[in-house]
C-alpha cells in the first residue's frame, strides 16, 4: 500500500470542486496545495451567484473555509495557472499529481457573425455582467460598469439567464420606484416586484417599465431549469417539463419579464457603431433540434443584448483545447491527455454551473483517485497506462515541494493563517 503521507497534490482552483478535492485528499493524509487565482477561494459563489442569495453564499463560504482549514491543506492565493506558472513547472517543483478545478469562466460565444466586434457596445456577456452586479457597490471596485436599460434582450434559457433577467428587472423597477420618490431595496424586490409595488400603493404597470425580453431557441418546457433523473422514463421527462414550466411561470409572475421561446438568433442589427438588436427566426422543434422555419425571420431591436448561453473553461496559456473544453479523456477520472498525472474535476470538465453537480463530480473523481493511490496501483488502474502511476515522494522531495509552496504563499502576501488572510482581503462593503 502506498504511504499517503508521501504524496503532495496541486489543486488548481479553490471553490466548490477544488475545496472538495482538497478535503478528500487531506482526510486520507495527502498534502494539498490549492492554487487560487483570486484573493478569496469562493469562485462563482462570490462572482457568479447573484448577491441576493445572501444566506446561500454565507453557507457555501463557510463550507469552503472549513475545507481550506483542513490539516495539510496549503492555500496559495492570487496565483493563476497560465499567468504565474504552468503545468510543467508544478512537476518540476515535485508535485505528485495535479487536479484542475478551475471552473468555467468563459462565456460561450453568441455564435453570430461579427457579433464579437460589439462586446461592450450593446452586447454584454453573462459572466462579466453578474460579476459587475455583485461588486458594483464596493468602494474599491475598478472593473467595467454596465447600464441596465429597459427592454433589453437576454439570449439564453437556463438558470443563469433567469438570474440575468432578474438583475435587469430589479434594477429597472428600483430605478422607476425611486423616480416616484419610493425607496426600496434589491432584497425587497427580489421577493417579488408586484408585492413591493402593492406595499407602496402602486401598480407595476403604472411605473412604465416594459420589461426585458428573454428569448430561447427551443420550447419553454425544454428550458434547462430542472433536470430529469438519469435514464428517465417518458413519464419522468414529462414531469420534469411540467416542473420547468411551473418554475418559469413563478419567475415571470415575480419579476414581470417577457419571454419568446422557439427563437434562434441569426444575425445582428448595427446602428451608429453599436449593436441595436438581433435578427431572429422562429424554430420548429424536432427532438433536441431547433430547425429554422423559412419565412419567419424578424427583428428584435433592443438597447442592450445580454448573451447567457452557457460557460466553458477559460483558454489558458499552455493548456490544450478540444473545441470549447480541455482535452480530457476518461469518464470515471477525466485525465488531461497531453500530460500524465493531470486530472479534472467539476465545471472545468462538465461545463455545468451547478453547485451540486460540481460537488458530486469532484467527490467521485477524487475518491477514485485516492482509492488507486492508496492501493499502490497509482492511476494506472483507471487510465490504463503505466505512465500514469502516481509515485510516492521521498522525504527530501516532500520537503522540496513544501519549500516551493511556502515561497509561493509569501510571494502572494499570504504569510499568516487562513482566517486572518480572509479577514484581511474581504472588502468591508462586500454584500
Amino acid at each position: 500500500m502506498t504511504n499517503p503521507s508521501h504524496q503532495f497534490v496541486a489543486v488548481i482552483g479553490g471553490a466548490i470542486s477544488g475545496s472538495v478535492a482538497a478535503e478528500i485528499l487531506s482526510d486520507h493524509g495527502i498534502r494539498v496545495a490549492v492554487f487560487e487565482q483570486n484573493m478569496r477561494p469562493y469562485g462563482k459563489i462570490e462572482d457568479g451567484l447573484p448577491r441576493w442569495h445572501i444566506e446561500q453564499r454565507r453557507q457555501e463560504y463557510a463550507r469552503i473555509d472549513a475545507r481550506m482549514k483542513k490539516p495539510n491543506v496549503y492555500f496559495i492565493p492570487s496565483t493563476k495557472l497560465g499567468r504565474d506558472f504552468n503545468l510543467s513547472q508544478l512537476f518540476e517543483w515535485g508535485f505528485s499529481a495535479v487536479i484542475l478545478a478551475n471552473g468555467a469562466w468563459r462565456d460561450r460565444e453568441l455564435g453570430v457573425p461579427e457579433a464579437e466586434q460589439y462586446v461592450g457596445k450593446g452586447l454584454v456577456y453573462q459572466n462579466p455582467f453578474i460579476y459587475w452586479y455583485n461588486h458594483k457597490n464596493e468602494k474599491d471596485y475598478l472593473g467595467p460598469r454596465y447600464e441596465t436599460p429597459d427592454e433589453a434582450v437576454v439570449v439564453g434559457g437556463g438558470l443563469a439567464s433567469i438570474d440575468v433577467v432578474k438583475v435587469l428587472q430589479l434594477e429597472n423597477y428600483e430605478r422607476a420606484l425611486r423616480a416616484r420618490g419610493l425607496q426600496t431595496t434589491m432584497r425587497e424586490l427580489e421577493k417579488g416586484i408586484p408585492e413591493v409595488c402593492k406595499a407602496h400603493g402602486i401598480k407595476p404597470e403604472e411605473l412604465g417599465v416594459k420589461g426585458c425580453l428573454l428569448i430561447y431557441r427551443r420550447r419553454e418546457q425544454d428550458m434547462p431549469l430542472a433536470q430529469p433523473p438519469d435514464n428517465a422514463t417518458p413519464e419522468q421527462i414529462a414531469k420534469t417539463e411540467q416542473v420547468r414550466q411551473k418554475m418559469l411561470r413563478l419567475a415571470r409572475d415575480k419579476y414581470l419579464f417577457r419571454l419568446l421561446d422557439r427563437r434562434l438568433t441569426t444575425g445582428i442589427i448595427v446602428q451608429n457603431g453599436r449593436l441595436a438588436g438581433l435578427k431572429v427566426v422562429e424554430t420548429k422543434i424536432e427532438g433536441r433540434k431547433a430547425e429554422p422555419i423559412p419565412g419567419s425571420e424578424h427583428e428584435l431591436r433592443a438597447p442592450l443584448v445580454v448573451s447567457s448561453i452557457g460557460s466553458v473553461p477559460e483558454k489558458l496559456s499552455g493548456i490544450d483545447m478540444n473545441g470549447e473544453y480541455y482535452t480530457f479523456a476518461g469518464k470515471d477520472v477525466p485525465r488531461y491527455i497531453p500530460m500524465d498525472r493531470v486530472f479534472g474535476v467539476g465545471n472545468v470538465v462538465t461545463g455545468q454551473g451547478n453547485i451540486r453537480v460540481s460537488l458530486v463530480h469532484s467527490q467521485k473523481v477524487t475518491q477514485r483517485m485516492v482509492d488507486c493511490m492508496m492501493s499502490g496501483d497509482g492511476i494506472a488502474g483507471i487510465a490504463g497506462s503505466a505512465e500514469a502511476v502516481i509515485p510516492p515522494l521521498s522525504d527530501g522531495q516532500m520537503a522540496e515541494v513544501g519549500r516551493h509552496v511556502h515561497a509561493l504563499q509569501q510571494k502572494a502576501g499570504f504569510s499568516s493563517d487562513y482566517d486572518s488572510w480572509i479577514a484581511k482581503v474581504t472588502p468591508p462593503d462586500l454584500e
